[in-house]
């Protein structure tokens, strides 16, 4: 290793394997990139070195290259095990015949791109293998280590696709140990387990002694970074979620034409408001639009595409009606019978409220009001705030669980909370149901300490109603 190296803060590793074992995945996947690199099952996609940057506190730590995949090592490895010795008659030791093909006619022929990942090796500190672990272990892929291991650079071993029914992953640990590879690690770069990128690094290490305070450095920031991501969502989800309970909408007491015209118009500004939230946590996670399956959450372009508010839907997710429902029950709101859906009068009604005293009128005179003048509220029901909690947990979740190789949409829709599903609402939107100045979907929602205080508070109580808890390793 060159004086030169040592002063270079940034660990150099080249990603290798042979074709299609998802070496750009783990590129996508480490950098949280679902843009780097052509993923595709065609054999020889990657056909140049590609480089990444993984970056910590605003410090380059890590440099990556994603390598071609090796074509044909069984004729490199022969070639480079026939020219052994130099000039002299001395033995030529791996690095050395490797440096004598790379400047062979050769290189720049048949076996180019088997040039440019040997010459990407050279250059590295270290090197990924990554392994498709579906794959049966051929006498191509010991040849293949067999010359990875002449450039005399640490190498440690990427499991992919282990999480595949037909990973054969006892096979190739033990293809790995008989060639002098023990340390290996999982790493499904479609879905990564938790812990596994910490685990990368931390094998990283054990090979790579004198970066190990860079890579620690690498791995203490990025679950500083996943844990905000998850903080940042739920605040998402919460501010959406009292943006919609605190809705209201006043309606003159017109014909039922008139009512269903304004239903439709709250129903498409809550499909709105739960997108603006989708949108935002789909950026947060750095996922393109298309990472969710239209016909199983359901999203179109990213737009939720079935009916929200239908009874089916609800009864879908398994999630019951209140009993407020009124006029509005075909599109899933509430006509809040507070005032207008009591048999008791108007008379009554303000009585009972006179009790409270002037903070209860202030606080429902408009409510009054519209007793008196047959104005009628609209709000949201109870069972479709339950079933957005649902939908935007899940989805939070399924993001963070999510690699950024992944090609597979998010698909199914699972969530077992049996207090989102028929227990009480949290506190927070109960208290978000009485200021209709906190919503933006009624012209409200500006700053005011207590709708933030309510956000804060219900956005705690959302991190309590995920598996995804605070002692989170990350993973892309």
């Amino acid at each position: 290793m060159s004086a030169e190296r040592l002063r270079t803060p940034a660990v150099r590793l080249a990603v290798v394997g042979h074709t299609n074992t998802g070496k750009t995945s783990l590129m996508r996947t480490l950098t949280r990139d679902s843009e780097f690199g052509e993923v595709s099952s065609r054999p020889s996609t990657t056909r140049h070195v590609e480089g990444a940057r993984l970056v910590a506190d605003g410090e380059t730590l890590v440099e990556l290259f994603d390598t071609p995949g090796m074509e044909d090592p069984i004729a490199l490895l022969e070639v480079i095990e026939t020219d052994m010795v130099d000039d002299t008659g001395e033995r030529l030791d791996g690095p050395a015949r490797v440096e004598r093909f790379l400047a062979s006619p050769m290189a720049r022929g048949r076996l180019e791109q088997e040039a440019k990942v040997l010459r990407q090796m050279l250059a590295s500190d270290a090197a990924l293998y990554v392994v498709d672990a579906r794959d049966p272990v051929l006498a191509k892929h010991r040849d293949e280590l067999a010359l990875l291991g002449a450039c005399a650079v640490p190498l440690l071993p990427v499991l992919n696709f282990v999480s595949s029914g037909d990973a054969n992953e006892s096979a190739w640990r033990e293809a790995l140990a008989r060639l002098g590879l023990h340390a290996v690690v999982r790493f499904d770069t479609v879905a990564p387990e938790r812990g596994a990128e910490r685990m990368l690094f931390d094998k990283l290490a054990t090979l790579l002694d004198t970066w190990r305070p860079a890579l620690d450095k690498l791995v203490a920031c990025r679950e500083r970074e996943a844990q905000a991501r998850l903080v940042a969502g739920r605040r998402l989800v919460a501010e959406m979620l009292v943006d919609v309970a605190a809705c209201r909408r006043h309606v003159a007491d017109t014909d039922e034409r008139g009512l269903a015209s304004e239903l439709a118009d709250l129903n498409r500004r809550v499909r709105e408001r739960e997108q603006v939230c989708v949108d935002g946590l789909l950026a947060l996670f750095h996922f393109r639009p298309d990472a969710v399956d239209a016909d199983a959450l359901p999203l179109a372009d990213g737009r939720w595409e079935a009916d929200l508010f239908q009874p089916e839907t609800l009864r879908n997710m398994g999630v019951k009606l209140g009993s407020g429902v009124a006029a509005g029950a075909a599109a899933g709101f509430g006509v809040d019978a507070l005032f207008g859906g009591l048999t008791l009068g108007a008379g009554t009604a303000i009585g009972a409220l006179a009790g409270g005293g002037v903070q209860a009128f202030r606080h429902f005179g408009r409510r009054i009001k519209g007793v008196v003048t047959g104005e009628r509220e609209l709000s949201v029901d109870d069972g479709i705030l339950r079933l957005l909690i649902l939908r935007e947990l899940h989805l939070l979740e399924a993001l963070d669980r999510r690699g950024h190789a992944a090609v597979r949409p998010i698909e199914q829709f699972a969530a077992d909370e049996k207090q989102w599903r028929e227990g009480k609402l949290p506190e927070s939107l109960l208290v978000a149901r009485a200021h209709e100045s906190w919503s933006s979907l009624c012209g409200g929602g500006g700053f005011d300490i207590e709708r933030e205080r309510a956000i804060d508070r219900l956005a705690e109580a959302l991190a309590g109603k995920t598996s995804t808890e605070a002692a989170h390793h990350p993973h892309p």
